[in-house]
């Protein structure tokens, strides 16, 4: 671990797909990290002393504990923002590729499983009544293996009565239930190709993006009954490659580890054609219904009907997207808009 900067600390849960997509990164990039169990942390324990920390805007996990440019402690939770200033405070074992093209790519893919992947997720944890069942009684005691069975029980019950409620915000209903669930078992296939030929997705050596799917399947592929099962069925490679992320601290890497964003081989534009046949569409449709103010997205996903309330931070993801092609070389976006066109994901690309 490196030891040239005092360790990041951040509060985090086993349970949060996040928090674990930003423990993995770290240790693969072997920066020193303190866990810490909550948001009040002892000076002087003995003498009843405890240490406040600041509160994120939005309270979401992982929630990191750094300075701002005044030298005052600030509490930071998103995690794609995060990981590029790590990438400009500890410069070794970077997860960005260094071709922009390359780089873009990789933005794109973390972006996809952070607010598409994560539907998934949401959606088979809390509709399905084994998945419910078992986070119902897991998700308390990794927060307090001390607590008694009935603390358990109420805890496990208040956690599902809220996490079901958010359902329809996520996007989880019995209108979209068959798109959710049919782009899942697309995108688990599309990998488990992909995997066959390259350790990860953009070569041999991990980026931003391998990170964010992991931390997806650590509750897909690892916890939740009804997605382990049809991963273990029909991808078993891809539950070994997800164990296989924990932990990459003794990892090895090379300088030309990473594929050739000019010759992108075949089964990575598969995946590429499945975000931009998903995820793209969705992405436009709820900026347009943000942008209107309206209270309802209603579009058309994959030939079928879809509905949730609109997104206002996926609206952000957008504008982001957009943003860093905006920024490109005029070489890097030609070199996309040809790479991407047969994807669908050149439509995300204009403004």
């Amino acid at each position: 671990m490196s030891d040239s900067q005092p360790p990041l600390e951040l509060m985090g849960v086993p349970g949060s797909p996040y928090t674990r997509k930003m423990l993995a990164l770290l240790r693969y990039r072997r920066i020193a990290y303190r866990l810490l169990p909550g948001s009040r942390h002892p000076i002087d324990p003995d003498k009843g002393r405890y240490r406040t920390r600041p509160k994120p805007k939005v309270a979401l996990l992982p929630t990191f504990y750094l300075q701002d440019e005044a030298g005052q402690e600030q509490a930071v939770c998103d995690s794609t923002p995060l990981i590029r200033e790590f990438e400009n405070r500890f410069p070794s074992r970077s997860v960005i590729p260094a071709n922009a093209a390359l780089a873009f790519i990789d933005y794109v893919l973390e972006d996809y499983a952070d607010e598409w992947l994560t539907k998934a997720m949401f959606h088979y944890r809390w509709s399905y009544r084994d998945d419910i069942a078992k986070a119902a009684e897991m998700l308390p005691r990794w927060h307090n293996t001390t607590a008694t069975e009935e603390q358990i029980a109420d805890q496990g019950k208040a956690i599902s009565q809220l996490q079901i409620s958010r359902l329809s915000y996520v996007g989880s209903n019995d209108i979209t239930r068959q798109t959710i669930e049919q782009s899942f078992e697309r995108f688990i296939s599309l990998l488990d190709k992909h995997l066959q030929q390259f350790p990860f997705l953009l070569g041999k050596r991990p980026a931003a993006c391998d990170f964010a799917i992991y931390g997806q399947l650590t509750c897909l592929a690892l916890f939740d009954p009804t997605p382990q099962k049809y991963i273990v069925a029909s991808a078993p490679r891809v539950y070994a490659w997800t164990e296989s992320l924990e932990d990459l601290s003794g990892y090895e890497i090379l300088d030309g580890d990473w594929i050739d964003a000019g010759n992108l081989p075949e089964t990575l534009t598969a995946i590429l054609g499945e975000v931009g046949q998903i995820y793209a569409p969705y992405l436009l449709a709820n900026a347009d219904a943000v942008a209107a103010g309206k209270d309802l997205l209603e579009t058309i996903l994959d030939g079928r009907p879809w509905q949730q309330h609109p997104f206002p931070y996926q609206a952000k993801c957008l504008t982001w997207i957009r943003e860093k092609y905006q920024v490109l070389s005029m070489a890097h976006k030609r070199l996309l808009r040809e790479k991407l066109i047969s994807t669908g994901l050149s439509q995300l690309l204009e403004t």
